[in-house]
């Protein structure tokens, strides 16, 4: 749809400007005197505090006393899955280095010892300066071995080698198991007896749909966004 422009001349009183100055002042000092003495809400929700007469119009947030909350499809800090033994969901297919846009993980991979075939990250390492924040590591891993669930961003530093986050910084989160682990799935000398027992029991089948909430990252959930969503319509239709 087109707008209307009104092209007529400047009339006197908008040709010296000063009433309009004189306005802007008026609106400023307003704005001033209420920040000054009405208190200021502390919800962090910075869109729903509320406005108008005897409410402050200070917006700011007061970081890092007041946080903001992060909404469900923020994409935190990387984290590598644990599984039950401690050790990382990951076996080194370079599937998550490869979708990598930014090439900012580098993966060492070697051979678990008594067992030629499975694979672990002798060292894992993201560079989190370099990381555009795409996701596409955590939908390219075919193990469910790295997420974006941490709900955290890179902390600050004054050193670039603080950014680099290895296997030992990764590895942490609640551990998680599936029916169809090649470790569950064939013999594991790796694994004590005790240990493996103890994740066959706990393992659940492979998520079969994107909104299966154990096995995926809570960034990403459809359960999340839609109840979000449900919410604020709610907000929205209530006032």
């Amino acid at each position: 749809m087109a707008y209307k422009l009104d092209n007529r001349p400047l009339d006197f009183r908008e040709r010296i400007y000063f009433p309009e100055v004189i306005r802007g002042i008026g609106t400023l000092t307003g704005h001033f005197l209420r920040n000054l003495f009405f208190s200021r809400d502390a919800n962090p929700d910075i869109l729903a505090r509320p406005r108008g007469l005897g409410y402050s119009d200070n917006v700011t947030l007061q970081y890092p006393e007041e946080k903001a909350p992060y909404p469900p499809g923020y994409r935190g800090l990387h984290r590598l899955v644990p599984r039950e033994d401690g050790n990382p969901r990951c076996v080194a297919c370079y599937m998550c280095a490869t979708a990598c846009p930014a090439q900012c993980i580098y993966i060492e991979a070697a051979e678990v010892p008594g067992d030629p075939i499975e694979k672990y990250p002798a060292k894992f390492v993201i560079d989190e300066l370099r990381c555009v924040v795409c996701g596409f590591c955590v939908e390219a891993c075919p193990k469910d071995a790295i997420r974006m669930d941490t709900g955290e961003h890179a902390p600050p530093s004054l050193e670039r080698v603080h950014q680099l986050l290895d296997e030992k910084a990764l590895l942490r989160g609640p551990a998680v198991s599936y029916l169809s682990d090649p470790w569950l799935r064939r013999p594991a000398p790796s694994i004590p007896a005790d240990k493996l027992a103890a994740m066959k029991a706990t393992a659940r089948p492979y998520h079969a749909d994107a909104t299966d909430e154990y096995a995926q990252t809570p960034g990403f959930s459809v359960r999340a966004l839609a109840a979000e969503a449900r919410e604020r319509a709610e907000r929205t239709g209530s006032k």
